[in-house]
């Protein structure tokens, strides 16, 4: 496969080759000035990789278990669950959203993602599917509950 280049503008350059499952462990100081750098770096050099229930990594993971380690790769210890993820942090309206920050779906907080940028977030979407990078209405508008600044 060939390496991929994504280019957003909160963020600096990443390339990756999805389906590679090798290096992909970043340390909080590999280059990246702050940890919402850190954090969005690790979770882009995820994607391509399966989603699967349950899983922490490193070959595959599920949304919560992608977010707690795109944090750990950032220096911040998150709980296992999207719903012990929601209270892990500072609750931030949609309008003041950054980088990094985790973006809750469904009253029941079912799903959660990490924002890179001008509404996309990499997120594990569910068994079968694999790591990506979309936008935060994949799921239609009504089903974003919120966002969190872990802290």
């Amino acid at each position: 496969m060939e390496p991929v280049t994504f280019t957003a503008r909160e963020t600096p350059s990443t390339t990756f080759t999805p389906g590679v499952y090798g290096g992909s462990w970043l340390s909080p100081d590999a280059g990246h000035s702050t940890q919402a750098e850190r954090v969005v770096a690790f979770a882009r050099a995820q994607i391509g990789r399966p989603c699967v229930w349950g899983a922490v990594g490193p070959g595959s993971y599920d949304a919560p278990g992608l977010t707690q380690a795109a944090w750990k790769a950032a220096g911040v210890t998150l709980p296992r669950t999207t719903q012990a993820q929601w209270g892990a942090g500072v609750q931030v309206s949609l309008a003041d959203v950054q980088v990094g920050d985790l973006v809750f779906f469904h009253d029941d907080l079912g799903h959660v993602g990490i924002w890179s940028g001008d509404g996309m977030m990499i997120h594990a979407p569910g068994p079968g599917a694999f790591i990506r990078e979309e936008s935060v209405f994949f799921a239609g508008q009504s089903a974003i509950k919120g966002a969190v600044r872990p802290a």
